[in-house]
Parts: structure tokens; C-alpha cells; sequence
């Protein structure tokens, strides 16, 4: 198989393979979260209540953004082991399987949505907010496929070893968003739905620039063109074999969220869900040097396990947790340490003064969180680079919605501690699910090279 620079760095050595694609896609994540903080930091300048209906928002917004990356993971997958198996034409024709499907389930996502936005948001609990969601949450799901391609586009160009396109999209989206934000809000008062159009405006720019170098420039490794497809049902069952889980799991954190923001309503009202909303997308920001680190582990896996390097696999896995976990504590310290100059970007109005000092007793809790997660990402990205997409979503759905919700109920209502209780049991069952993936993913790689060497 024809080879360029990009294929050669991540077939080779594997810690180099994750050295080189980690920082690019923990900078393009930690962009993808700035939008969101970007747009929590300029709606709270509005008020509690607009900052509050984007905690509601946020969760459906996640699906939409799961189902992007769940298919990104799948072709990115598919796409890794036809690499690993030197079979180029092959990997060609998957990329194109992998954009059919985006566009498809972006007609699909954003029916559902749209369908049913308001009353998820009543059954969801916020009714004493729901103008301010629904004119976000509008905006948004209209324009779902500037949202969903880029992912899952970026999938493909990650497959292929290739940073620089995979990451620039997303950096000009976020300096987009940053810009014309504060316009669409303020100066066109257009107040929570500016927050919106500033981003679908945003993502469809970074869309349309990944198009041109497929279709127009047409200089990347795989090509996209109509001699290069041969339509194969059994391409769109391997993509989906992993991207259904991987996106299912996007939809088990949100509907944690959705749960958790319930509970809080419950134990102290709308200001609660304030704080969980912009406490937690700093938590999210921190733990993206480990979810980071984990996805360039798909590519690495999926090459590995395509070429039966299984050995390869076991370095990656191992690799992967111990820079993630290094990085991991120095984030946590550093929120721990920096928790109410942070807590102040969220609170600087007049009508959110009140919320500094419990977001940053938020922050001074959940930080923790961050430290389990190297061990259950690299555990389920690993499975997910080797087509076993069925059981990282099991792990994630014992880890993040049975372990935790079920801690987070006990101790917040059953031992009536409150929000508190709420807090300390989303630790308590993220730490002990995190621990139960990666014990599973070291048995497997075990069982892989046993099954290779009892073969040989």
C-alpha cells in the first residue's frame, strides 16, 4: 500500500502514534468545549434563569454531538484496521460509507429533536425556563449537521494519521465563535438565541472547509470520489457496530445529566442546576487531556489490531493511562488551586453574583472526577479501535449511569446530604466503573495474544 508521512507515523512505533495525534485532538476537543464555555460565559451575563435553560439545553446538545463522534469512532475504526491490513482501496470506500451515513442520521437527529425538544425539556424540569430553551435549543437542532459532520468527517482525516485537517476546522470554529458571540447576543439583542446562531454560523464555516479539501482540493490520503465507491452494506454494519455504542454512550452521559439536573432540582431548585451547569463544563474541559489521549488511542488500536500487533495493543492501553492520568492531576490540582478566580468568569453580573462561591465548592469536589477518567476512556476507546463497540458501551453504561446515579441517588436522598450527597456519589460511582473498564480491557488484550500464540 501507497504510503505517505501521515501512514507512516501511525504504524509505527505506537507511543509515538499517540505523542503526535494526542495534543492535536485535546487542543480541537478543548476548542469544541470552548464554544460551549464561551456561550455559558456571555449568557450569564443575562441571568441565572438563561444560564439554568442551557444546563437543560446541554444534554441534548451532547447527543447531537455523541452521535458525531460514535460515528467518527465507527469509520475511524473501520477505516484504522483497513490501514493496519494495507488494503487502500478498501479504506477509500469506507470513508465514504462513513460520510453517507453522517449526512443521513443528520436529517434523522435533527427531526427527532425538533419533534420532540419541548417536551423533553417539561419532562426534563425546565418549565420555569423553557422560553429561554426553546430558543436555543431551536436554533441548534434546525442546523444539526453543521454539528455532526465535522466529527465524524474528522474521524476519517484521524484514521489516516492526519492532524493538521482533522483539528484546523475546529480551531477556526471556536475563534469564530468567540467573535461574533458578544454581537449576536448583545448588540443584536438577540439575547440566548444570538448564543445559538453564533455557533451553527460558526460550524457551517469549519464544514465547509473540510468539504474543500475533500471534494475540491482533493489532496488527502483518502479520496472521495464516485470510482473510489462501491456501495457495501457490510461497511455501514462495521461502522455502526461501533458507532451506535460509541454514540449510545454519548446518550447515557446525557441522560446522567438530564438525571442529575433532576435531582438537583429536587433537593435545591433552578440555582443548583446553575452551578452543575457551569461547574461541570469546566470538569469536561479537564478531563479532555484523558478523553484526548484515549481517541488517538482508536486510530492506534484499530492499525494494531488490524496488522495482529496485539502486543501493540497492550503498549498503547498502558501508554495511554499513564500520560492521561499524569495530565489528569495536574489539571485537577490546578482547578483545585485556581476554583474561584474560575468560578468568577460564571458569576461577574450583578443577578449571578451568588453563584461564585458554590461553583467553585464545586469545583473543589468534582476535580476528583477527572482522576478516574484515564483508566475507563483508554479502556473504552481501545475496545472501540478494535470493532468490540458493543462492549465499551456496557462498561460506560455500569460506569456512568448504573454506578453513579445509583451513589448519586443513595447519597444525596436516602443519606439526605443534599446536593452534596449528589456530588460525592458521582465520584464514588465513576471511580469504581472506571476501575471495572480497564480491568476488562487488560483481559482482553490478554486473551488476544493467548488466542494468537496457542494458534501459532
Amino acid at each position: 500500500m501507497e504510503k505517505n508521512e501521515n501512514i507512516e507515523m501511525i504504524t509505527g512505533d505506537p507511543k509515538k502514534a499517540i505523542n503526535k495525534l494526542a495534543l492535536p485532538i485535546i487542543a480541537s476537543m478543548l476548542l469544541i468545549f470552548a464554544n460551549n464555555i464561551i456561550d455559558s460565559i456571555w449568557v450569564a451575563g443575562l441571568g441565572a434563569e438563561p444560564l439554568a435553560a442551557l444546563g437543560y439545553i446541554t444534554p441534548l446538545f451532547m447527543v447531537l454531538i455523541g452521535v458525531g463522534n460514535g460515528i467518527g469512532a465507527g469509520g475511524n475504526s473501520l477505516i484504522s484496521r483497513y490501514i493496519g491490513a494495507e488494503d487502500k482501496l478498501s479504506a477509500n470506500n469506507a470513508a465514504i460509507h462513513n460520510l453517507i451515513l453522517g449526512i443521513i442520521l443528520s436529517i434523522l437527529v435533527s427531526a427527532i429533536l425538533l419533534i420532540f425538544l419541548e417536551p423533553l425539556l417539561n419532562v426534563m424540569g425546565a418549565s420555569s425556563v423553557l422560553n429561554y430553551a426553546m430558543e436555543y435549543g431551536i436554533v441548534i437542532f434546525t442546523f444539526a449537521f453543521a454539528i455532526l459532520l465535522p466529527p465524524i468527517i474528522g474521524g476519517a482525516f484521524r484514521a489516516e494519521g492526519d492532524i493538521k485537517r482533522s483539528t484546523v476546522p475546529i480551531a477556526l470554529t471556536a475563534i469564530i465563535n468567540i467573535i461574533i458571540d458578544p454581537i449576536f447576543i448583545y448588540t443584536l439583542n438577540l439575547g440566548v438565541a444570538g448564543a445559538a446562531w453564533a455557533t451553527v454560523i460558526a460550524n457551517i464555516i469549519a464544514l465547509a472547509v473540510m468539504l474543500y479539501w475533500m471534494f475540491v482540493k482533493r489532496d488527502t490520503f483518502l479520496k472521495y470520489s464516485r470510482e473510489n465507491f462501491k456501495n457495501d452494506l457490510k461497511m455501514y454494519k462495521d461502522i455502526l457496530v461501533v458507532g451506535i455504542p460509541a454514540s449510545l454512550e454519548q446518550l447515557i452521559l446525557s441522560a446522567l445529566t438530564i438525571a442529575v439536573n433532576f435531582m438537583l432540582t429536587l433537593a435545591s431548585g433552578p440555582v443548583a442546576v446553575a452551578v452543575y451547569t457551569a461547574g461541570w463544563r469546566i470538569i469536561s474541559i479537564g478531563m479532555l487531556p484523558a478523553i484526548g489521549i484515549g481517541t488517538a488511542a482508536i486510530s492506534v488500536a484499530g492499525v494494531a489490531y488490524g496488522s495482529k500487533k496485539y502486543e501493540n495493543l497492550r503498549v498503547t492501553l498502558r501508554y495511554a493511562v499513564k500520560i492521561a492520568f499524569i495530565a489528569s492531576l495536574v489539571v485537577c490540582i490546578l482547578i483545585n488551586i485556581f476554583s474561584n478566580q474560575i468560578a468568577f468568569i460564571f458569576s461577574y453580573s450583578e443577578s449571578s453574583a451568588q453563584l461564585e462561591p458554590l461553583i467553585a465548592s464545586f469545583l473543589q469536589i468534582m476535580c476528583l472526577f477527572i482522576l478516574y477518567v484515564p483508566f475507563g476512556a483508554s479502556a473504552g476507546n481501545i475496545f472501540q479501535g478494535v470493532g468490540k463497540g458493543t462492549i465499551s458501551f456496557i462498561l460506560t453504561a455500569i460506569r456512568e449511569f448504573l454506578l453513579v446515579l445509583i451513589f448519586s441517588y443513595v447519597m444525596g436522598f436516602v443519606f439526605n446530604m443534599g446536593e452534596y450527597g449528589i456530588y460525592y456519589g458521582m465520584l464514588v460511582g465513576g471511580g469504581i466503573g472506571s476501575l471495572i473498564a480497564y480491568v476488562a480491557i487488560e483481559l482482553y488484550i490478554n486473551k488476544l495474544i493467548r488466542g494468537r500464540d496457542n494458534d501459532g
